[in-house]
């Protein structure tokens, strides 16, 4: 890696927090280890991964491997286990959920640093999870019943048709979650899968499958037959295949690239897929907007999660006219945030979580440099505060040839652009193939709601980053274009784990001449009703 030097970077360095006085071997012991890892299916001789902490870079956990006869077992283990909780009244499954969340916020502490041990992020944004979780658990418990209640519909005869759809699950889930939103990505889906009455087998990223085992302890604490959420960990390219070719329904949190692959796999099986993919997000700063406000919220949408997030912001679009005062704002923000890898609260930005996302960020800024791009500040790894840190980094002047421009860089990376005319910002916010999230700052809500809806995206904040749409969880999020298919949250996110199923009963005559109707008299009958009914507005 080369240095990116002074005169690029902008004066100082972001600061150091202080440290916690717990290490991550003391707050992840090897007896805690051993335990959770018996929740995966491998078999006693299995072949053995060791995790690092990102931290540190020092040994974390070995993991055992699972196969493909593995993924096997686990799904026929899932399918006996779901008849059975599919005859549970949704009542009784919803409860669940609710003890779950009364626990998870209980020892939260626990799995804070799971999260932190694993993903290397700082324990504010280790918290963002633990909202979020608990948000899907409440949200589903409350409401799993109502959504998935019988619904009567217009029969083909009014009063002599009687038409009820029903809610039926899937089956068996098949849940492939990514490593960087470990605890949220893997149970907020499975949370309305289970109360929709179906089993998952889930496939966490190897890396942080620490968190989604004991998040799989708690909710059986909680009530949830063991044998409905299997886990497999192994390599993607092996086992996320084996999942998806035999699940009932496939839910797919990480890449663009692998998400295709997996929905061409499950077309071909005639089975549902949804899909939450990549995201190159953009925010627009208009004119009127509160400035100090902005820059706040720009910190969050550039940096939380050192930027591992797929509604993270990438791009940010200001003004002309106010570019040069949101900057000066913005960039004293980044340099004066705290990086930290203690275990507790405190740093405001923690390391990546791997070596390969260090180099792809390393790489995307290094390249903009070279071909003309200024660093305002930022642009360097700090190796001693841990292995894998990066400073936030805010670059001006990229072009459309620069991959930092283009391709997601899923890290602590934001571009600047300036604009002019609100329209040439929404078709600059637009000029991607991607469509997850995206943000707008106004002092004028009724301006600022008119510009969200006209950008291609699931999800578009008012002055707000991500986390007022992501917050609102009876709201559908999703991508469109390149980042997706389906929505979790609100009603698609749990009537996506059902079948619709219409069951119609037909009362006094059929649907076919009777009672001495001649052919010609049955199809004047219904032609002369066809005509009332339109004129009485019956849909």
């Amino acid at each position: 890696m080369t240095d990116i030097t002074a005169e690029n970077r902008g004066v100082g360095r972001n600061p150091v927090a202080p440290g916690a006085g717990r290490t991550v071997a003391s707050a992840v012991p090897q007896s805690l280890v051993a335990r959770l890892t018996r929740g995966i299916v491998a078999g006693e001789e299995a072949e053995r991964q060791e995790n690092l902490a990102p931290f540190t870079g020092e040994p974390l956990a070995e993991l055992p491997q699972s196969t493909v006869a593995d993924v096997e077992a686990a799904f026929a283990r899932a399918r006996q286990a779901q008849q059975a909780w599919a005859a549970v009244p949704v009542q009784r499954r919803a409860a669940v959920l609710l003890r779950f969340h009364d626990l998870l916020l209980k020892r939260q502490d626990e799995v804070l640093d799971l999260i932190q041990a694993e993903t290397g992020k700082a324990r504010l944004h280790a918290f963002d999870e633990i909202l979020a979780t608990a948000m899907a658990a409440r949200h589903y418990g409350r409401g799993a019943a109502g959504y998935l209640r019988d619904r009567r519909r217009g029969g083909a005869v009014p009063v002599l048709t009687h038409t009820v759809e029903g809610r039926r699950p899937k089956g068996v889930v098949g849940l492939i979650s990514p490593w960087n939103f470990p605890l949220e990505l893997s149970v907020s889906d499975a949370l309305p899968a289970f109360a929709a009455g179906n089993a998952v087998v889930n496939k966490p990223d190897t890396q942080t499958a620490l968190t989604a085992l004991w998040a799989r302890e708690l909710l059986i604490e909680a009530g949830l037959p063991a044998e409905l959420w299997q886990i497999v960990v192994g390599d993607g390219p092996v086992i996320g295949p084996a999942v998806v070719e035999r699940a009932d329904y496939v839910s797919f949190t990480g890449s663009t690239r692998t998400g295709r692959d997996v929905a061409q796999r499950a077309a071909a099986r005639l089975v549902g897929a949804s899909l939450e993919l990549g995201g190159k997000n953009a925010m627009l700063v208009l004119p009127d907007a509160d400035l100090d406000r902005a820059a706040e919220g720009a910190v969050r949408a550039c940096f939380r999660s050192a930027g591992q997030l797929c509604i993270s912001i990438e791009r940010l679009y200001v003004h002309r006219s106010v570019a040069e005062q949101f900057l000066a704002r913005f960039t004293a923000r980044a340099k004066a945030m705290r990086l930290g890898s203690g275990l507790a609260y405190g740093a405001d930005m923690g390391s990546l979580t791997s070596r390969r996302q260090l180099e792809t960020v390393v790489r995307h800024v290094e390249e903009a440099v070279k071909a003309g791009a200024t660093v305002l500040t930022g642009g360097q790894a700090r190796p001693e505060i841990g292995p894998f840190f990066y400073e936030p980094t805010i670059l001006d002047g990229v072009t459309p040839e620069m991959s930092v421009c283009a391709d997601e860089t899923f890290g602590p990376v934001v571009s600047i652009y300036r604009f002019d005319t609100e329209e040439e910002a929404i078709e600059a916010a637009n000029a991607t193939p991607y469509g997850l999230n995206s943000s707008v700052w106004t002092r004028d809500l009724r301006r600022g709601r008119a510009v969200a809806a006209r950008l291609h995206t699931g999800t578009v904040n008012v002055n707000e980053a991500y986390a007022a749409a992501y917050g609102s969880i009876a709201a559908p999020m999703g991508g469109m274009g390149d980042s997706g298919l389906g929505r979790r949250h609100g009603a698609e996110g749990i009537l996506r784990f059902t079948e619709a199923q219409s069951i119609a009963s037909q009362r006094v005559m059929p649907l076919a001449p009777a009672f001495g109707l001649t052919e010609e008299r049955f199809a004047a009958m219904f032609t002369s009703g066809l005509k009332l009914l339109k004129a009485m507005g019956v849909k």
